[in-house]
C-alpha cells in the first residue's frame, strides 16, 4: 500500500469519527428541541441551532421532522429495554418475583439512566409524548410494547385473579406514574419538603403496586 493510500484511509476514518460526532450532536439538539416545544413546536432551525449546524446537516443526518423524531425516540429504546430486562431476570434470581419487584425491575432502570446522564430526562418526556398522542403508535408498538407485554405476563402470573384489562390499566398507569415523577421531581420538592432520589422511587414503587389490589 502506498503512503497516499494509507493517508487517505486515515483521513477517511478521520472523517468517518467527525460525522459520528456530528450526528450525535444533531440527535441530542433534537432529542432537547422535541422535549421542550413537542413535536408540533419544534422546528428543523430550532434543532439547527441547538445543534450549531446548518439545517442541511439536519435534514442529511435525520431527514425531515417526523423522521428525526423516530430516530431520536429509537436511538435510547434499546438501552433502556435491556436494562429493564436484565432488572427483572436480577430480580427472579435473588428470590421469587412478587409485585414489587416486577414494578421495581420497570421503573428503576429509567431513574438510574437519568442519574448516570441527566439527558435522558429529555428522553423520558419524549416516552411520554409517545405514550399519549395516536400519531405515534407505531414507535410505541415497535420500540416499547415487546418489553411492556413481558412485564405484563409476570404481573399476570403473580395476579391470577385479575383480568388483562385490569392488568393493562395498572401497568399504563404505572407508566403515567414514572414518567410523571422523572420529569417533575423538582416540582415535588418544591410542594414537599424535598427528599432524596431513592426515597422517590421507593414511594413511587409502593404506590403503584397499591394500584394493583384487587
Amino acid at each position: 500500500m502506498s503512503n497516499s493510500q494509507a493517508t487517505g484511509k486515515i483521513r477517511k476514518r478521520a472523517l468517518s469519527e467527525r460525522a459520528k460526532q456530528t450526528r450525535e450532536r444533531v440527535f441530542d439538539a433534537a432529542e432537547t428541541i422535541f422535549a421542550t416545544r413537542g413535536f408540533d413546536g419544534a422546528t428543523i432551525r430550532d434543532i439547527a441551532a441547538a445543534a450549531g449546524e446548518p439545517v442541511g446537516t439536519i435534514h442529511h443526518h435525520g431527514g425531515g421532522k417526523e423522521a428525526l423524531f423516530n430516530t431520536v425516540v429509537a436511538r435510547r429504546a434499546e438501552t433502556l429495554s435491556q436494562a429493564r430486562l436484565a432488572a427483572l431476570e436480577a430480580a427472579g434470581a435473588s428470590k421469587p418475583m412478587d409485585l414489587r419487584s416486577v414494578l421495581s425491575a420497570f421503573i428503576r432502570p429509567l431513574f438510574d439512566l437519568v442519574e448516570e446522564d441527566p439527558r435522558w430526562q429529555n428522553y423520558a418526556k419524549l416516552v411520554a409524548f409517545v405514550s399519549v398522542d395516536d400519531r405515534w403508535t407505531e414507535i410505541a408498538a415497535q420500540h416499547f410494547d415487546p418489553t411492556a407485554q413481558k412485564f405484563m405476563e409476570e404481573l399476570q402470573c403473580l395476579l391470577p385473579k385479575l383480568s388483562r384489562q385490569r392488568i393493562a390499566e395498572g401497568f399504563v398507569f404505572t407508566v403515567s406514574a414514572m414518567l410523571a415523577l422523572v420529569t417533575s421531581e423538582r416540582r415535588i420538592s418544591a410542594l414537599g419538603e424535598g427528599t432524596s432520589h431513592t426515597a422517590s422511587v421507593d414511594h413511587l414503587v409502593t404506590f403503584c403496586a397499591a394500584g394493583f389490589g384487587d
